[in-house]
């Protein structure tokens, strides 16, 4: 049985021992800022630090190496770099939103994770049915950022969908079946051919229309992503 332990006992660091638990792995335990770091490596196949980025590096340099544990961090930005001086170190950011514990125990089974570093990594991945793909250091700051596109920005986006559907009146439920149902003709057709609205057909009688009617503190957003729109339908 592999053996995990556990520095930082948030939604990432709970949700992969969860999940790593229900397929058989023995988690050793959470540790936190008041527990002495220096040994958590001993006495474990897989030392994972699940803390905020910018405390990796530090947390990292408080724990001493452990020639056979393979230490790794969940970051999407962060590189090997924030692991220097552990002989056997892994990158293993999990492309899933995890708003708690119990929700991201279920969606970490079967989701994609980008990988660096050392090979072991792929046996976490491997024994939560999930899929990977490597992401070298220097593409990771790219590569996080279209992470925080398709997921953070895409909250952001909904929540001001929700804002002006109110002010027509209509529950935001209406606003999720069209998205979701957009999100799938971007993955069934491209960005490109699912785009649709009066961007892609130059209506601009339209937005100028939704531009008077809309709050003057929305149209900022609705006005850059019309220009965004405009780009995709000309490419």
């Amino acid at each position: 049985m592999k053996k995990v332990r556990i520095i930082g006992g948030g939604r990432a660091g709970k949700s992969l021992g969860n999940a790593l638990a229900s397929v058989g792995w023995e988690v050793l335990g959470y540790l936190g800022r008041d527990n002495d770091l220096g040994t958590a490596s001993v006495g474990t196949d897989v030392l994972v630090i699940a803390t905020p980025d910018d405390e990796i590096a530090s947390v990292a340099e408080s724990v001493r190496p452990t020639p056979t544990t393979l230490v790794l961090h969940l970051s999407g930005a962060l590189g090997l770099d924030a692991l220097k001086g552990h002989p056997r170190c892994a990158a293993m950011h999990p492309l899933v939103s995890l708003p708690s514990a119990d929700l991201g125990t279920e969606r970490l089974r079967g989701a994609w994770f980008a990988v660096a570093g050392d090979a072991e990594v792929d046996s976490l991945v491997t024994a939560l049915g999930g899929r990977s793909f490597a992401i070298t250091d220097s593409a990771r700051p790219l590569y996080h950022a279209a992470a925080v596109i398709s997921s953070n920005h895409l909250v952001a986006l909904l929540g001001q969908a929700e804002r002006v559907a109110d002010l027509a009146g209509v529950p935001l439920e209406v606003m999720l079946d069209l998205a979701r149902d957009t999100v799938d003709n971007v993955r069934r057709l491209g960005p490109a051919a699912a785009l649709t609205g009066p961007a892609a057909r130059g209506d601009e009688a339209t937005i100028a229309r939704h531009l008077k009617a809309l709050p003057p503190d929305e149209r900022a957003v609705y006005e850059t992503l019309v220009n965004e729109a405009k780009r995709l339908a000309e490419s």
